[in-house]
């Protein structure tokens, strides 16, 4: 499965659990000027202790304003899964995204960042996210990988 787009994100292990409970359904992040596309694929590395990267999900609709017009536009919406300590990582920024997570698909085995560095020497995760091309070891070596995992366990399940 080749996607057009992908995004490696960082997100903190909170928020990123949420959203593979299918807790949180909207991913709020700062704008610096990459702005994720509809249907394209974000790869979730949590950071702080976990340190690994732990699944995925694909991108629905991608609000882009003012931080208070997200949060308006979110406060509207049932079970958008977002807190007053999601604003405050947006507060103060100038724009701001809320992008929808559709699909979340948490990893079989988490990919460590002692993995990761020994496949890519020097690999550091993003501080915020980037975009991340097929072509890139990440994709070819590790992310493919895990994928595969996910379909094996799935078909040991129903088969």
């Amino acid at each position: 499965m080749h996607e057009k787009r992908m995004y490696l994100a960082s997100i903190k292990p909170k928020y990123a659990y949420r959203i593979f409970a299918g807790i949180k359904k909207f991913e709020l992040r700062r704008w610096f000027g990459l702005k994720p596309v509809q249907g394209s694929v974000i790869i979730v590395y949590a950071s702080g202790n976990v340190k690994a990267i732990i699944g995925e999900f694909r991108v629905g609709r991608v609000l882009f304003a003012k931080p208070n017009e997200i949060w308006d536009a979110l406060s509207e919406m049932k079970e958008a899964g977002i807190g007053s300590d999601d604003y405050q990582y947006i507060r103060g920024s100038k724009y701001a995204l809320a992008i929808e997570v559709v699909d979340p698909v948490l990893y079989t085995k988490p990919i460590t960042l002692k993995e990761l560095k020994s496949i890519i020497p020097g690999f550091m995760p993003p501080l915020s996210f980037r975009e991340l091309r097929p072509y890139e070891p990440l994709y070819e070596l590790i992310v493919r990988k895990a994928r595969e995992q996910v379909l094996r366990a799935v078909r040991e399940n129903f088969i």
